[in-house]
């Protein structure tokens, strides 16, 4: 861990609440598993080691965890603890799908593509965004209640996706669009240290905020008008980290909200709930 990324996380080495691993080689789990869904669990007793689909879950000392059904998930998901006398517990997780929002288009799906000066860019931008997203810290985010950090009309929802002709799809919509209007405030939904702040400013995503909410859990804030966080630095829920706008590819002010747990794509609705009082 860099040193600046290593002082911010120290501020989040705080004492988790206790809660008691589970007896009877079981695991307990919170929340109705679907596509796009933030899950949380607690690992049976002795677990040195969690998989979901033979990919390594992080895991709390006091054996607590996120699951992160990608907006693609299959529909059952594999969840495995090991002791370490090499016993496996094993629970097979089904997945409720999503009827996600499809735009049938009439037309063949453009076929034009980046200039090769521009891929050179965007591959660039897109290893500083995965290595800015690979990072680990200690923040205790993963442990609250997400808020909205923006609040107003939803303009874009998760999972959303064109459909061409012959039926190719388009990427889908990876976040949340809030419209919230042109300099209003963006805070942190949950606790965390800035893994990725401006300069530079990205060719898609313009001013972009990445805050790693700890057990592999981040946020991602786009097309913002101005930052007032840097790389490194705690934040707390509700803190200001910048203002709504229109950088980078964006036709109009918002806010573009995404949600990604261990690589997985999540739903920001899902997670955070109606926007009421948060």
């Amino acid at each position: 861990m860099i040193p600046r990324l290593a002082a911010a996380a120290s501020l989040f080495c705080l004492s988790l609440p206790t809660v008691a691993q589970v007896p009877g080689g079981a695991f307990r789990l919170q929340g109705r598993p679907a596509q796009g869904a933030l899950l949380r669990g607690t690992a049976p007793a002795g677990s040195v080691s969690l998989t979901l689909d033979g990919t390594e879950v992080p895991v709390a000392p006091d054996g607590r965890f996120l699951l992160g059904l990608d907006r693609d998930a299959p529909p059952a998901v594999r969840l495995v603890a090991r002791t370490g006398d090499g016993r496996e517990t094993v629970e097979t997780i089904r997945v409720a799908p999503r009827a996600w929002r499809l735009q049938q288009i009439n037309m063949v799906r453009p076929s034009t593509g980046p200039t090769p000066e521009y891929r050179v860019l965007r591959e660039g931008e897109l290893a500083r965004i995965g290595a800015a997203r690979a990072r680990r810290t200690d923040a205790i985010g993963w442990t609250q209640r997400l808020i909205w950090p923006a609040r107003g009309r939803i303009s874009g929802q998760f999972g959303s996706q064109r459909i061409y002709r012959g039926g190719v799809p388009a990427a889908y919509h990876s976040g949340t669009d809030v419209a919230a209007g042109a300099g209003a405030a963006v805070i942190a939904p949950a606790d965390g240290v800035i893994v990725l702040a401006p300069p530079p400013m990205f060719s898609l995503e313009g001013n972009l905020v990445i805050i790693d909410h700890g057990l592999g859990l981040s946020s991602a804030f786009l097309h913002l008008s101005s930052v007032n966080v840097r790389r490194g630095q705690a934040v707390r829920q509700g803190e200001p980290i910048g203002r709504v706008g229109a950088t980078g590819r964006a036709t109009g002010p918002h806010l573009h909200w995404s949600l990604v747990w261990n690589g997985a794509r999540l739903d920001p609705q899902a997670v955070a709930g109606a926007m009421g009082g948060d």
